[in-house]
């Protein structure tokens, strides 16, 4: 039960976080797929970063053990179709989950529909799920279960490439808003 209760509150907690931020607002995240503001990828991003190094130093200090997390099988065109379709789907509709269920609950109507159609898409999916059996296993990767035992390099090399991507995509997101900025977009 308390278990129910610290996940409701952390739920809670996410989504006043994702308002303050204004990503209740399907606008924000159209902006990102064209270009003109990167501020949901950056904080993404940022929280994936900050989790793979708390990971990895909370490992090294032997506060938990990384490789007793349960990493599931990634089925890579499965993923790569999944995310392509999700994609376009955040793009038609300016929401992600997230965001829909945070716009819904501060009242707006787009949101509501997305929403709805977020429900309806789950159970035809759910409703046909044996038909899109090969589907949703296709391109089973069996390198290893995480990113550096894939690549065949040491875990700390990964993380200093991600934090660089981060500290890149700092700089390349806020080239292309003042780019959008400039030319009126914004």
């Amino acid at each position: 039960m308390m278990e129910a209760f610290i996940a409701v509150l952390l739920g809670f907690g996410f989504g006043f976080v994702l308002e303050r931020a204004g990503f209740g607002s399907g606008c924000k995240l159209t902006a990102q797929f064209r270009l003109t503001d990167w501020s949901v990828f950056k904080v993404m991003f940022t929280a994936i970063v900050f989790a793979a190094v708390g990971m990895y130093v909370f490992d090294l200090l032997g506060w938990m053990e990384a490789a007793a997390m349960y990493v599931p099988i990634p089925y890579m065109w499965a993923i790569a179709l999944g995310g392509a379709l999700i994609g376009a789907g955040f793009a038609v509709g300016g929401y992600c989950p997230g965001t829909a269920a945070v716009g819904l609950v501060t009242g707006r109507l787009d949101a509501l529909v997305f929403f709805v159609g977020i429900l309806i898409g789950t159970y035809v999916f759910a409703a046909f799920f044996p038909q899109f059996d090969l589907l949703t296993t296709a391109g089973e990767f069996t390198q290893g279960d995480r990113l550096p035992e894939a690549l065949g390099l040491p875990e700390w090399l990964v993380l200093v490439a991600m934090v660089g991507a981060a500290i890149g995509v700092y700089f390349l997101g806020g080239w292309f808003e003042r780019r959008a900025r400039a030319a009126g977009q914004v």
